[in-house]
C-alpha cells in the first residue's frame, strides 16, 4: 500500500516539474561539490514512508512559488530594457521573441541546457529508485508487510476484546428474557384458558337456553293447533282412538288372550318345583352348585302380559359348594368396570383360605357377640381342590358360559329322571338360552317358560343374571354378568297400584302399548325398543302424575302421555334406569342406599354410540305411532249401525 501511494505521488511531482521549468531549473540547482547529500537524492536520514513524500511536495511548491515570483521580477527588468533597444516603440516582449534564435545569448543556451540535464536526471533517478523494479528489503514492501502483520494482530485483538464484550453484556440478560418470556407464555396461556373456559360455559348456557326454548315452544304450538302425524316429528297431534274404542279394545280382546294366565302361572310354579328338586337329587352336594328355589318375576306376574304365547319367567339361585363362597362386585363398587357396562358387575368365587377375617355366610346378619358355627373359618373344613368352580380359566371368577353349559346339562338330567310321569314333551326353545323351555301337550296347546340361573347379591333382592329373558343373550358374555331390580320393580307395581284409584289404567295404558309394538315388530322387524322400555317410561309417569289422574277414565289421555315421553326419550336418546339414582324412589321398595344414591344409568346409551340402531328405532316408532289406530280398530269390535262384529284374524 505505502509502495504504491508513494509510486503515484511521485509520477505526480515529475509532471508538475516538467510543467513548469522555472521552478524545476530552481529547485535542482546542483551545488559544486555535485555529492548526493546536498542534492536530496540519498534517503538515508531523511524519514521514510509517506511522511517523507509529503515533505518533499510542501517543498517543492515553496521552491515552486519563489521561481514563479523570480520570473515575475525578471520579466519586469526585461520590460524596462526593451524601452531603449533600437526599433522604436512597441511591446518589449514581443520584440524579445521576435528576435531570431542566433541573436540570443550564449549564457541563456547553457542555461537552457542545464535545465534539461537535470529534468532527465529526476526522471532516471526516479526510475532507478522505483520499488517495484528494484526491490529492497530495507525499503517499503518489508515495513508493508509489517504494518499488515500488525494491522492483522490489532484487528484479531480487537475482534477478541469485542467477544468478551459481547459475552458479558448478553449473558446475564439472557435468564432474564427467557424467564420473562417464560412468564409471558405462563400468562397468555392462563388468560387463553380463562377465555376458553369462559366462552365454553356461555355456549353451554346458551344450548341449554335454546333446547328449553325449543321444547317450550313445540309444546305451546301443539296446544294451539292439531298437527298432523309427521309435521315436525312429533307425536302431540296424533289422533289416538278415542276412550270408548280403547276401552272394548281392551276389554274385548285384551282380556280374553290373558284369561287363562292364572292357570299358566300355577301349572309352571308346579312345574318349576318338582323339576329344580329332581335337579338337587341328580347333582352331588359336595362338588356340584347348590339350587335353591325359583322367584317368579315379569310381565305375567305383574299381570301385563298380552302376547302369545304366554312366558313364564322364573329366577333359579345357585351357590357353590362349601366351603366356598360368592364375592359380587358390582359396577358401582367396583372402577375396573368401564360405562360400557354400567348396570353390570363381576362375581368372585372365593375359598376359605382367600377371606379368613368374617364369616363367609351371606344368608344372615349377626352380631358382634354371635359366632356362625357353620361358616366360622376355626370349623377345619378340608377343601376339594377337584371341583369345578366353573370359573373363567386361569382366573377366580364366575364364567357365564361355563354355567349356562352346567345348567342345561343339568336340567336335562333331572328331566329323565321324571319324564315318567308327566304325558308331554319338554325340549328346549332356544339352543342360545339353556334354561328357554317349551311344554306341548297332547291336545297340541302349549305353554312356554325361561327358567334362569343367577347368583344373589349380598343378603338383598338383587341378582346377578347372564341376560334378560326378554333379550337373547349375547355371545362373548364373559365375566360381567347383569344386575337384575325385577324384584324390586314386581313390588314397586304392587305397593303403587294400592294407591291408585280403583280399576286404574296404568296397566291398561302399558299393555296397550305393549300390543303395539310387538305388532310393528312383526312389520317392521326388532329394533333397539324393548318392553322393559316400556315398562320404564310407565313408572317415570306413575311419580310425575298425581294418583288421581290414573283414572279408567283417564286412558287416553295417559297412553298420549306415554307416547310423548317416550318421543322425547328417544329424541334426547336419554332414558334413565329406574331404580338406580332416583331420588323419587319410594322408601317402601327398600332399595340399598349406595344403588339408590348412585350415578343414573341411562338406557338408551347404545343409540348414541350405533346411529343406525338409532334412526331404525326411531323410524320404529313412529310408524308404531302411524299405525296405532289403525291396528287398534282391526282387532276391536266395531259397531256399525249397532250391530257387532269381530274381526277376523
Amino acid at each position: 500500500m505505502c509502495g504504491a501511494a508513494a509510486i503515484s505521488v511521485s509520477r505526480r511531482v515529475i509532471i508538475r516539474l516538467l510543467s513548469a521549468p522555472a521552478a524545476l531549473s530552481s529547485l535542482l540547482l546542483i551545488p559544486s561539490s555535485g555529492s548526493e547529500e546536498d542534492c536530496g537524492l540519498v534517503s538515508s536520514p531523511q524519514p521514510e514512508g509517506p511522511e517523507r513524500l509529503s515533505d518533499d511536495i510542501q517543498e517543492i511548491v515553496r521552491q515552486k512559488q519563489e521561481g514563479e515570483e523570480a520570473e515575475k521580477q525578471k520579466r519586469t527588468r526585461t520590460a524596462a530594457r526593451g524601452h531603449s533597444l533600437p526599433g522604436g516603440p512597441g511591446p518589449p516582449y514581443r520584440r524579445w521573441t521576435e528576435l531570431p534564435s542566433r541573436t540570443r545569448s550564449p549564457p541563456e543556451k547553457s542555461t537552457m541546457q542545464a535545465g534539461i540535464f537535470k529534468v532527465c536526471l529526476v526522471v532516471v533517478t526516479a526510475i532507478v529508485n522505483h520499488p517495484l523494479l528494484f526491490p529492497n528489503n530495507n525499503t517499503f514492501p518489508a515495513n508493508d508487510d509489517l504494518i499488515m502483520e500488525k494491522l492483522r494482530q490489532r484487528e484479531e485483538n480487537l475482534k477478541k476484546q469485542q467477544l468478551e464484550l459481547e459475552q458479558l453484556l448478553f449473558r446475564p440478560e439472557e435468564p432474564e428474557e427467557e424467564n420473562a418470556s417464560k412468564e409471558s407464555e405462563t400468562e397468555g396461556g392462563s388468560r387463553w384458558d380463562l377465555w376458553s373456559t369462559l366462552s365454553m360455559v356461555i355456549f353451554l348456557l346458551i344450548e341449554v337456553w335454546r333446547q328449553d326454548f325449543k321444547d317450550n315452544n313445540s309444546q305451546e304450538q301443539s296446544k294451539e293447533e292439531d298437527y298432523p302425524v309427521f309435521i315436525g316429528n312429533n307425536c302431540h297431534g296424533v289422533s289416538l282412538p278415542n276412550k270408548p274404542m280403547l276401552t272394548i279394545f281392551h276389554d274385548q280382546y285384551i282380556r280374553a288372550t290373558t284369561h287363562d294366565a292364572v292357570r299358566s302361572r300355577e301349572f309352571v310354579e308346579g312345574f318349576a318345583d318338582d323339576l329344580l328338586e329332581a335337579l338337587r337329587s341328580v347333582c352331588n352336594r359336595d362338588t356340584d352348585m347348590e339350587v335353591e328355589d325359583s322367584i317368579c318375576i315379569g310381565s305375567m306376574y305383574e299381570n301385563w302380559r298380552v302376547n302369545k304365547p304366554l312366558m313364564c319367567d322364573l329366577l333359579v339361585p345357585f351357590a357353590p359348594p362349601e366351603p366356598y363362597h360368592f364375592r359380587c362386585q358390582p359396577w358401582v363398587s367396583d372402577s375396573s368396570i368401564g360405562p360400557d357396562k354400567q348396570n353390570h358387575g363381576t362375581i368372585l368365587v372365593l375359598s376359605p383360605d382367600d377371606e379368613t377375617s368374617s364369616c363367609v355366610c351371606d344368608k344372615k346378619r349377626l352380631g358382634e357377640d354371635m359366632l356362625c358355627l357353620l361358616h366360622h373359618p376355626t370349623s377345619n373344613q378340608k377343601v376339594n381342590k377337584d371341583i369345578n368352580l366353573l370359573c373363567l380359566r386361569n382366573t377366580n371368577y364366575l364364567d357365564i358360559d361355563q354355567v349356562m353349559k352346567w345348567f342345561q346339562t343339568s336340567v336335562t338330567k333331572a328331566w329323565s329322571k321324571i319324564s315318567h310321569k308327566y304325558e308331554f314333551e319338554l325340549t328346549f326353545s332356544h339352543l342360545d338360552s339353556p334354561g328357554a323351555l317349551r311344554v306341548k301337550f297332547k291336545s297340541g296347546k302349549v305353554i312356554s317358560f325361561n327358567i334362569t340361573p343367577v347368583v344373589q347379591y349380598e343378603d338383598t333382592d338383587l341378582y346377578f343374571i347372564s341376560h334378560f329373558p326378554s333379550t337373547p343373550r349375547e355371545v362373548s358374555s364373559g365375566i360381567y354378568w347383569m344386575l337384575s331390580f325385577a324384584v324390586y320393580e314386581r313390588r314397586f307395581l304392587k305397593d303403587f297400584a294400592k294407591r291408585l284409584p280403583d280399576n286404574s289404567c296404568h296397566l291398561s295404558c302399558l299393555q296397550i302399548m305393549t300390543f303395539l309394538h310387538s305388532k310393528q315388530c312383526h312389520i317392521t322387524g326388532p329394533s333397539g325398543l324393548t318392553t322393559y322400555h316400556l315398562k320404564t317410561v310407565l313408572m317415570h309417569l306413575l311419580l310425575s302424575r298425581p294418583h288421581s289422574g290414573w283414572g279408567s277414565i283417564f286412558l287416553e289421555d295417559r297412553l298420549r302421555d306415554m307416547f310423548k315421553s317416550l318421543e322425547k326419550s328417544l329424541l334426547e336418546k336419554k332414558l334413565y334406569h329406574f331404580m338406580v339414582g332416583n331420588v323419587k324412589l319410594p322408601d317402601t321398595v327398600n332399595l340399598p342406599e349406595h344403588f339408590r344414591e348412585a350415578e343414573p344409568v341411562n338406557l338408551f346409551r347404545s343409540f348414541v354410540l350405533n346411529r343406525d340402531l338409532y334412526q331404525k328405532t326411531l323410524s320404529m316408532f313412529y310408524e308404531m305411532l302411524k299405525n296405532a289406530t289403525v291396528v287398534i280398530n282391526e282387532y276391536s269390535l266395531h259397531l256399525p249401525n249397532g250391530t257387532t262384529s269381530k274381526p277376523s284374524h
